[in-house]
């Protein structure tokens, strides 16, 4: 794609939404009335939430842990990711998200799976890039388990995407962004009704040119997407999206231990690790393809029938740091004493995902003599199906963290494997919720998720496909008291359902699936307003089987003719994680707006039979972290706010039997954001700094691939005007 035709999509969305605006100057000069559009934010979207059940439902009445990000909120705050989006959530952590690959989290200290714990409308969606924000409404996260709405899901919760849909009234708006080292960034958002007023739009496009505060991590990125809706009839309405996206950019790889038992010192959190000549960018196209069907039976009756369709495809290169090989017999992984690490290219292309999903479901309100119910009956289906080839992995040099040395290029003649469908999986399931409202404070929330699911993995030990099927019975119950009108307080139990972990590259078992597992959760919590003061607290447990690289055993494997020791990837004993959630929102005056969250977590390896992890912590999961914003509109100058950030993060563990810990660390960021209006057009002006005094730390530790850590952002700078008529 030639410069001049790479933001062509931008660009004609750009003509189009701007020739309004030429109209409506040509008619104030022409001396014709002008009818102004002005487009606000509704708060109504952050106090109610969708992932929580089955529809739409306040926060309040959702006996469940909850927080939403709308859109009113992701233009505020300059949010562009996902990443810097969950940042303000304290039970949320990064988990091996590195800059120019996919965007990955833990939730109360579960890492998500990439494969279904991130939802588009409710439906799973690979997480493994970067997700577009431009088409979303808002972002939900249910903190804790999911089993009864979701099926299988880490035991974290779920992130799940809410699509934007037609606006009623014209909506154009447009905004550019200059940040980090230069990257340039556009995107457009249209939206309205056609002339026949039961056909209503949605247009969003987007484009960058990217390049990262790690120095080299740079790329390009395109985005384009249309929402429709067609009210059929008054009681008939049809729903379809459709986006795509292009990304590549060269990804920045974390850093190991020295000698594998000590924190690399004297670094940069700008330093590319993947700077080599013959580096590529990791490409990645994905598409998805959304429908939905809603009928009204009658009055309190609905029927909803949804389906969603997405394709993968993923180009990965990277000059991956593993190991030393230059020190004695070496550390695998870890560096060397003087810093060096050795250098290996590797490759893995035409990787593909396409999973599909749908449900039908049947909602509705009756009574039962002195009882009301809210009741849901639904079945699902779901399929996902992965190709992948044999990976390109050779050793090519070495290099140094502190003086970079140029390695030699990757060999022409290597390859990706041939590529197959190795994995696929199938999910049916039927699903009934009950909410019984039993006297005007007391509301019992009864559920039942069956789900089956079926298994097929490609063997290359024995060439052939070996086969599982599973179900599960997945109950949830919870009884939410209504204290007052402003005021509830609940408590739950419920099961969980997630995939077995897939063995990381280096271990005996790489690339073999653990079989499904099961979670129980218990939580007790409390939400309501206080003196204007949106407050909500909840109290934690949760267990599942512990997955781990096993310190403690060796197994010999053959890899290029030559033997060597590797650790098995096991579940073994459990982890439990025990927490405290608190959030709060709200307003002083009409100036100060402020927020706050806060997670105090305790976890604990048990029942492995091993010394060495057993009743240590969890790792990548600091004790406590938290979360505070304020912002402030200047009454002297009308239209301007000033914001601040702060967030704290404790100690974390690097790997199960807790040798070694990262240190705890605060960050701090302050934004700006003026407001006016140039003729009919509103304009606001944003300008961000974040990690405001440039702290170096480790923000993101992880035990996968033997163990990397990753820096957080030094100070980083963003300016950014968004046009709206």
């Amino acid at each position: 794609m030639t410069p001049h035709l790479k933001y062509s999509i931008l660009a004609c969305a750009l003509m189009q939404a701007f020739s309004a605006q030429a109209q409506t100057a040509q008619s104030a000069a022409d001396g014709q009335p002008v009818n102004e559009v002005v487009v606000t934010g509704n708060r109504a979207a952050t106090e109610r939430a969708a992932v929580g059940g089955f529809s739409e439902t306040a926060l309040v009445d959702t006996p469940a842990s909850i927080s939403v990000f709308d859109r009113t909120r992701l233009q505020d705050l300059s949010i562009r990711s996902t990443t810097e989006a969950l940042r303000y959530d304290a039970s949320v952590s990064d988990a091996y998200n590195a800059v120019g690959y996919a965007e990955q989290f833990s939730i109360r200290g579960f890492a998500l799976d990439n494969n279904y714990s991130y939802r588009k409308d409710g439906f799973a969606i690979p997480g493994d890039t970067q997700i577009p924000l431009e088409n979303k409404e808002r972002i939900e996260v249910l903190k804790g388990l999911a089993g009864l709405t979701a099926g299988i899901a880490t035991p974290g919760g779920i992130v799940n995407y809410v699509t934007k849909r037609p606006t009623a009234a014209p909506l154009r708006s447009a905004t550019v962004e200059v940040s980090e080292r230069g990257t340039l960034y556009g995107t457009v958002d249209l939206g309205g009704r056609f002339d026949d007023r039961r056909f209503g739009y949605r247009i969003n496009a987007a484009a960058a040119d990217l390049h990262s505060y790690v120095r080299g991590a740079n790329g390009e990125r395109q985005f384009v997407s249309g929402a429709f809706d067609w009210q059929l009839t008054p009681d008939a309405l049809l729903q379809l999206d459709l986006d795509y996206q292009h990304k590549a950019q060269v990804t920045a790889p974390g850093f190991q231990l020295i000698r594998n038992q000590a924190l690399p010192t004297g670094v940069s959190a700008k330093m590319l690790l993947n700077d080599q000549p013959w580096t590529r960018p990791v490409d990645t196209r994905d598409t998805n393809l959304g429908l939905r069907f809603e009928y009204r039976l009658a009055p309190e009756w609905n029927a909803t029938v949804a389906a969603n369709k997405h394709w993968f495809k993923r180009d990965d290169f990277t000059a991956f740091p593993y190991g030393c090989s230059n020190e004695g017999d070496g550390y695998y992984p870890g560096y060397c004493g003087n810093g060096d690490y050795d250098v290996y290219d590797y490759q893995s292309t035409g990787e593909r995902k396409s999973p599909w999903g749908a449900q039908a479901m049947l909602q509705g309100k009756f009574g039962t003599g002195a009882l009301r119910h809210a009741l849901t009956l639904g079945v699902s289906y779901a399929e996902r199906h992965d190709s992948f080839g044999e990976y390109v992995y050779d050793l090519v040099g070495y290099s140094n963290i502190w003086h970079p040395l140029t390695t030699p290029p990757a060999k022409p003649d290597r390859v990706t494997g041939p590529v197959f469908e190795r994995r696929s999986d199938q999910e049916s399931a039927l699903f009934a919720q009950d909410i019984v409202t039993l006297s005007q404070r007391l509301t019992l929330h009864g559920g039942l998720r069956y789900v089956q699911i079926k298994r097929s993995e490609y063997d290359d030990d024995i060439a052939a496909y070996v086969k599982a099927d599973d179900s599960f019975a997945l109950p949830s119950l919870a009884l939410v008291i209504a204290l007052d009108r402003d005021w509830n307080v609940y408590g739950s139990f419920s099961h969980g359902l997630q995939h077995g972990g897939i063995a990381p590259m280096g271990t005996s078992n790489e690339a073999q699936v653990l079989a499904p597992g099961r979670s129980r959760q218990v939580e007790l919590g409390a939400k309501g307003v206080l003196a204007g003061v949106n407050l909500s607290a909840a109290l934690f447990q949760i267990r599942q089987g512990l997955e781990y690289e096993d310190p403690n055993q060796d197994v010999g494997v053959l890899v290029n003719g030559v033997l060597e020791q590797r650790h098995p990837f096991v579940r073994n004993g459990r982890q439990t994680h025990r927490g405290l959630e608190f959030s709060a929102d709200g307003r002083f005056g009409e100036a100060l707006r402020y927020g706050a969250s806060l997670m105090a977590l305790n976890t604990r390896q048990q029942g492995t039979g091993q010394e060495s992890i057993d009743g240590k912590r969890v790792t990548d999961v600091p004790a406590f972290k938290s979360s505070a914003w304020a912002e402030y509109a200047v009454p002297a100058v009308p239209g301007l706010k000033v914001d601040g950030v702060w967030q704290y993060a404790g100690k974390k563990a690097f790997d199960v039997e807790n040798r070694v810990f990262v240190p705890d660390y605060h960050v701090f960021g302050a934004g700006a954001a003026y407001a006016m209006k140039l003729g009919a057009t509103g304009v606001t002006v944003r300008a961000r700094v974040d990690n405001l005094f440039d702290k170096f730390y480790w923000r993101d530790v992880t035990p996968a691939l033997g163990g990397y850590l990753l820096p957080g952002a030094p100070r980083t700078f963003r300016l950014s005007a968004q046009f709206d008529l």
